[in-house]
């Protein structure tokens, strides 16, 4: 027997004075309501209600008992209202996890915009560059990059994340700016190392002919702030996302280099730890974030 279900018959018998208003309720019969307070009584071998042709009215005991179940029942009705409140609304503790500088580029803008449209939701970000376990970390949704491996996770399609070859201007006044894939070989490389092949480049020429280049250099590092740092002083070419670089470009610190060559691009994911039940503050985010990365998002 649902001893809950019981408790919640029991107390709308008492409430409505009638077994027969209660099954109305509950879409049952009548006997139904009628049987489960009977099993509670021969349960608690006590009799919990007087029955006469009048209606129902409660015993010494069974006023007891009646008090004890709507507090339960109420408990029970505000634990329910709290899920289907946290399902259908965006509101409470948002934990994103994302990578370093796609965190600090990216994700903290949006973050704080979604904050501010959304203020009955309060943000935990988390930034690691290494593959992080969703449910182990207790993370809510995690914007990664590249392909997703089959897994049991949800997970949303954002947009792309182009890369771009760059350097200083006064290093390409001293080295020469290459101007075919194969002239990266007489250059000094700065590598970014948390990519699979980071020390060879792969590219297609603008006749769509794809190439790959080993490059050497004297920096390699797996942080994208301190390859950035390194080109800005002129110690060679990088390849980096486009978004890192982008300001740079902008501000004349930076030049493209073999921008009729097209680069290798990542995917961007929202991803949350399962497809089913998602919680209004995680779909709320992901919906948000939809859109963001259309076009030349890295420019705005």
């Amino acid at each position: 027997m649902d001893r809950l279900l019981a408790m919640e018959m029991f107390v709308r018998v008492v409430e409505t004075g009638s077994f027969s208003k209660a099954a109305r309720e509950f879409n049952t019969t009548q006997p139904t309501v009628t049987k489960q307070v009977a099993a509670t009584e021969t349960r608690l071998k006590a009799r919990l209600l007087n029955r006469n042709t009048r209606g129902v009215s409660l015993t010494e005991v069974g006023a007891l008992y009646y008090e004890k179940c709507k507090g339960i029942v109420r408990d029970a009705q505000d634990a329910d209202s709290i899920v289907r409140l946290q399902q259908t609304q965006a509101q409470g503790l948002l934990r994103i996890g994302t990578s370093v500088a796609f965190g600090r580029r990216v994700v903290v803008p949006a973050a704080l915009e979604y904050m501010a449209r959304h203020p009955q939701v309060q943000v935990d970000l988390s930034f690691e560059d290494r593959y992080v376990d969703l449910v182990a970390q207790g993370i809510d949704v995690a914007v990664r990059m590249g392909k997703l491996a089959d897994s049991s996770l949800g997970a949303r399609f954002l947009g792309m994340n182009p890369w771009v070859m760059a350097a200083a201007p006064s290093y390409l006044k001293e080295r020469g700016t290459p101007k075919r894939a194969q002239d990266l070989s007489a250059h000094v490389a700065l590598i970014y190392s948390s990519v699979v092949g980071d020390d060879v480049w792969q590219m297609h020429t603008p006749r769509g002919e794809a190439v790959t280049v080993p490059v050497t250099g004297r920096m390699r590092s797996n942080n994208l702030s301190a390859v950035l740092a390194a080109t800005r002083e002129a110690l060679g070419i990088a390849l980096m996302p486009r978004y890192v670089a982008e300001e740079s470009i902008k501000a004349g610190k930076l030049v493209e280099v073999l921008a009729d060559h097209r680069l290798a691009e990542q995917e961007i994911h929202a991803v949350f730890p399962s497809p089913k039940l998602v919680p209004g503050k995680v779909s709320s985010f992901v919906a948000f974030l939809q859109g963001r990365f259309d076009g030349p998002w890295w420019a705005r």
